[in-house]
């Protein structure tokens, strides 16, 4: 009974920290028609054994690498949280190796994780642990990137990813002021891994709001790269966006100016602005990112790159673990989206959290008064 007690309380103090902090979220320019749908709810089907390792349960969290500095902050964001909250964790980095993933996630389910929180290195790799924890009637939630092919998803926890797009393209049609100058600008794009559901939804976010200046004229871009699979980046790579970029430059630039680099992240802006420094000597172009990395807020102070989507991890971690306590107890989990993220053989049910920009003029409200960052982090 204490214990039921116990889990009610801390259930309703992470909602109302989610709540707070979804409303505190800054608005951005992205189309209206982008904003997240009304919230629905979904009935969850209780957790074989939730006694298991701690007071609430065990929980198993497969991150893809602690190479990307984001993931090391997801994890140590949900493991803080889930803990707090008096889980067990079990946190496991796959080094982006999609067999080391597939392994961890079937120890997870062998050694009696309640509930599976994973953020696939591939979205389609992990079939057999999806079927191993649908056998043992594990409840999956699938982490920022959309679990493929496998009807044993249970929810899906994200930010909304084609609005991170929107927000993306709309910066950059803003800056140049599309929609009142006459142009023309020059402009690449660099997107992420295939193997990652969310990098289409990013690029096709940004695409979907400068394809129009693009068909004008306004917009050109000198390597015809227009199509995801042309600009996608495998892993996510900052040596492979910089081999591309560098490619780009001394085939299109070497006389001409690049006005907008459009890149879906902040490893692939990283990969562009250091193609720049070394190979480009036009005009310094706009550029996008996502993630609010370290090394990334750096250069937007410096003037090196222009924006950064962030995306709390915070947030999401909170509404993770709120969704989580609501499985267990066999409550209703708490959704907004039950029509988008459709993986080949079910839609499910989603939690899209609000992304937002930081660039040289809010950066401190948004990093540094909020507690993400130190002053001392970004020097």
């Amino acid at each position: 009974m204490k214990r039921k007690l116990l889990s009610m309380l801390l259930s309703t103090a992470l909602a109302a920290s989610i709540l707070a902090g979804c409303a505190a979220a800054p608005a951005t320019s992205a189309p209206a028609d982008t904003a997240a749908p009304a919230e629905t709810t979904e009935e969850a089907a209780p957790a074989e054994d939730a006694s298991a390792g701690g007071a609430g349960g065990k929980i198993g969290v497969s991150m893809p690498t602690k190479d990307l500095q984001r993931w090391n902050q997801d994890g140590a964001n949900m493991e803080e949280q889930f803990t707090a909250a008096g889980y067990e964790v079990d946190l496991q980095y796959a080094s982006n190796d999609v067999q080391t993933q597939l392994s961890q996630v079937e120890n997870m389910i062998s050694s009696g994780c309640n509930v599976l929180v994973i953020a696939a290195i591939e979205g389609s790799s992990l079939g057999e642990a999806l079927d191993m924890a649908k056998d043992a009637g594990i409840p999956v939630i699938a982490y920022d990137r959309l679990l493929m092919d496998s009807d044993a998803v249970s929810y899906y926890a994200t930010f909304d990813n084609y609005k991170v797009g929107t927000v993306q393209g709309t910066y950059v049609k803003d800056q140049l002021d599309l929609d009142n100058v006459d142009g023309p600008f020059n402009i690449e794009f660099t997107a992420g891994d295939p193997g990652d559901n969310n990098a289409g939804f990013f690029f096709n976010g940004a695409f979907d709001v400068l394809k129009p200046y693009i068909d004008e004229g306004k917009l050109v871009v000198q390597s015809g790269k227009t199509k995801f699979e042309e600009v996608a980046t495998p892993t996510w790579g900052t040596d492979v966006a910089q081999s591309e970029a560098e490619n780009r430059i001394s085939s299109f630039y070497t006389d001409k100016d690049i006005d907008v680099w459009l890149c879906s992240n902040d490893s692939t802006a990283l990969g562009v602005e250091n193609a720049l420094a070394a190979n480009y000597n036009g005009k310094y172009p706009i550029i996008t990112g996502q993630d609010c990395d370290i090394e990334n807020t750096k250069n937007m102070i410096a003037g090196k790159q222009s924006m950064s989507v962030f995306k709390d991890t915070r947030t999401l971690a909170a509404q993770v673990v709120k969704m989580v306590g609501q499985i267990l107890n066999g409550e209703t989990v708490d959704v907004n989206d039950t029509e988008t993220y459709n993986n080949n053989v079910i839609t499910v049910p989603s939690y899209l959290c609000e992304p937002v920009f930081a660039d040289v003029n809010n950066y401190k409200e948004l990093l540094i008064d909020s507690g993400y960052y130190t002053e001392d982090q970004l020097k």
